[in-house]
């Protein structure tokens, strides 16, 4: 991949810091807005081909999308692609919803002077032709999507090489009005579809709520065009992981709607499209009745709330002989001793988090550790793919455009495949609180009939295994993390006193699951204090995931950054506040990589984002966890005061 440029420094580090300038103007001459027909392929502009396309885009589905293959002259494409490989350099960007290698807006191109443009005569032509009048015409024409803007223009460049991917989003960012990618991978050569790198649609629940699979995806091959009118709450889709050691280079840009003084230009209709950002729409109280799991601790009983409340102030009186003897059955003795307990109530006293190496004993864990690897190296049934894969107990997290993992939640069963069925759900406000000892024992109830299947399966392949075996196991540590006694011993070692808790088993599997970043999401209780406890125990049985290249890792950011402008298709700019990859990892407070045996204990404010990265196609394995958060009590002296 291009990692270094040619262009003088100065020139370099302008397109660089132009993104998020977008108001720049494309002063067309009469001459070269005349030559940009000649940029195109014939075919383009013929009549027939024109009225196909426009009826293609107006039967599309999931919304308006099309594809135009052979789009600019083969020579001028090719010769663009060998000027951005010897003249363009790429930074890598890396958030929790995408990484990619990307130049500057090239809006600025025409902001240099002769001599440098003599370096980049085609991509300057490209350029042209695309934001030209006769372009824009044609693209408003066969989607019908109203006017378009030749002042306000948007277009990078991207490589997307192994690993690199972006989740889901609908594109609605300020006055955009269509979407578009030129792709540019290898001429002459087949991108194929399993390397990954297509472009996927996303119908929608209802509107702001994409599903959790795709509808279709369009494998991107040299000089074909994908675009689509951004519709907001609608146009979701993303850029599945490029799987393979290959580059797959393109131009990725927006039309915007006219801006003042232009022709179709509406007063007031920049404002309103603004006001339908897809960051507002994702702080819709209305709209998280769509995600699940919920966010919902529950209520301790009234007398484990008790039991606790006896024990504040009386450190050393916290855990009795009976809780040691429940205790010693998950965890590492040497972490109940005095002498450990206090070591880390004195780290977490001072940074509010601590990690707890070789948490559970390795008497309990036993050969769990090698299920596992078997599970992950011959699943039976094979891994879910697709929502409707995921088999109770197991629920998947939507929706996609905030997480993806399976989880246990120790709940019943729920269909939230339709609007119908959630509403239902919301409407109703179950009562019932969870339960992992019932889950088990479905579990345990079922481990005979799969067992059956399994060993019919097993005649042609000794090594298959189930996941039941696993999923009873984490059942029993979702339990665990329940138990006073280990309540008891969470006061001990962080000085607070829970009060309500939620507990979820969780997988997240390789080329699928992420959580994005995200606040928390409190109510307002006077006797509660601001922030969450939370612990999360890392069962993931594979290695080679520290560098973390693979993803999976949990990281905590501070939001002293500024608020992103944009999360949107390739072109995200660098003042994100979600972006911890590209210049430095100021911002980070905490990372901790997928891993065997590890407790994390954290306090967190609603100044800190959390989230775990995409795990990639080509990690190791799954990464598992159990993942846990606890309100707490306000301590005596601060309701006094």
């Amino acid at each position: 991949m291009p990692s270094s440029s040619v262009l003088p420094q100065k020139r370099a580090s302008e397109i660089a810091s132009s993104a998020g300038k977008r108001q720049i103007s494309i002063k067309q001459t009469p001459e070269e807005e005349a030559r940009a027909k000649d940029y195109f392929q014939s075919h383009v502009f013929d009549d027939h081909f024109k009225q196909d396309l426009k009826k293609q885009i107006a039967d599309s589905q999931p919304y308006r999308w099309g594809t135009i293959q052979n789009l600019i002259d083969d020579d001028l494409l090719r010769n663009v692609r060998k000027e951005i490989i010897s003249e363009i350099s790429f930074k890598k960007k890396e958030t929790d919803i995408y990484k990619v290698f990307q130049s500057g807006d090239l809006a600025n191109l025409s902001g240099m002077t002769k001599q440098d443009l003599e370096r980049l005569p085609s991509l300057y032509k490209l350029r042209s032709a695309i934001y030209s009048q006769t372009f824009r015409d044609y693209v408003s024409y066969v989607t019908g999507c109203g006017k378009l803007s030749g002042v306000k223009t948007d277009m990078s460049i991207n490589t997307y090489s192994k690993g690199c991917h972006l989740l889901t989003h609908d594109d609605v960012i300020g006055s955009r009005r269509v979407s578009f990618i030129l792709y540019m991978p290898e001429p002459g050569k087949t991108w194929k579809p399993h390397y990954g790198g297509s472009l996927r649609l996303f119908d929608s629940v209802v509107p702001n709520v994409p599903r959790s699979d795709y509808y279709c995806k369009l494998t991107p091959q040299f000089n074909q065009i994908a675009f689509f009118t951004v519709q907001p709450g609608l146009s979701f889709h993303d850029v599945e992981e490029v799987r393979v050691d290959k580059q797959r280079l393109s131009i990725q840009g927006w039309f915007h709607i006219p801006q003042a003084g232009e022709d179709g230009y509406i007063p007031g209709e920049q404002e309103r499209t603004e006001a339908k950002s897809t960051l507002q729409q994702l702080e819709s109280k209305e709209l998280k009745e769509y995600d699940f799991p919920k966010i919902q601790y529950n209520e301790l009983p009234p007398l484990e709330t008790q039991e606790l409340g006896t024990l504040v102030g009386k450190e050393s009186d916290y855990l009795s002989s009976l809780d040691l003897e429940y205790l010693q059955k998950y965890m590492n003795p040497s972490l109940l001793t005095a002498g450990s307990i206090e070591r880390l109530n004195n780290i977490f006293a001072e940074e509010s988090v601590v990690d707890v190496h070789t948490f559970l004993s390795e008497e309990y864990l036993g050969d769990l550790k090698k299920q596992m690897k078997q599970l992950e190296l011959n699943e039976y049934p094979e891994m879910p793919q697709k929502q409707d894969q995921v088999v109770f107990p197991w629920k998947l997290a939507v929706p996609p455009h905030k997480q993806r993992y399976c989880y246990i939640d120790g709940l019943q069963k729920q269909n939230i495949d339709n609007a119908q069925s959630i509403a239902q759900i919301n409407q109703v406000k179950s009562i019932e609180l969870p339960n992992f000892e019932l889950t088990k024992n479905i579990f345990e109830l079922l481990k005979p009939e799969v067992a059956q299947r399994l060993e019919e399966a097993r005649g042609s392949n000794p090594s298959l295994t189930s996941i039941h075996d696993v999923s009873i196991r984490l059942c029993e540590l979702a339990s665990f993390f329940k138990s006073v006694s280990f309540k008891k011993w969470l006061m001990a070692v962080t000085g607070l006193r829970p009060t309500h808790d939620q507990i979820l088993a969780r997988r997240f599997r390789p080329g699928h699951d992420f959580t994005l970043a995200s606040k928390l999401d409190l109510a307002t209780d006077d006797r509660l204090l601001d922030g969450l406890l939370e612990a999360t125990l890392n069962l993931t049985p594979s290695s080679g995931w520290e560098s973390g290249e693979f993803g999976g890792y949990e990281l905590c950011m501070g939001t002293d950054e500024p608020e992103a402008e944009e999360t949107a298709e390739e072109g995200l700019n660098e003042d994100e506040a979600a972006i911890y990859k590209a210049s430095g990892e100021d911002s980070v407070v905490y990372e901790s990589q997928a891993c065997w045996n590890k407790l994390s204990l954290m306090y967190r404010d609603s100044s800190v984002l959390k989230f775990v990265k995409y795990v990639s196609f080509n990690a190791p394995g799954s990464r598992w966890d159990v993942s846990c958060g606890w309100l707490c009590a306000k301590d005596e002296s601060e309701e006094s005061g």
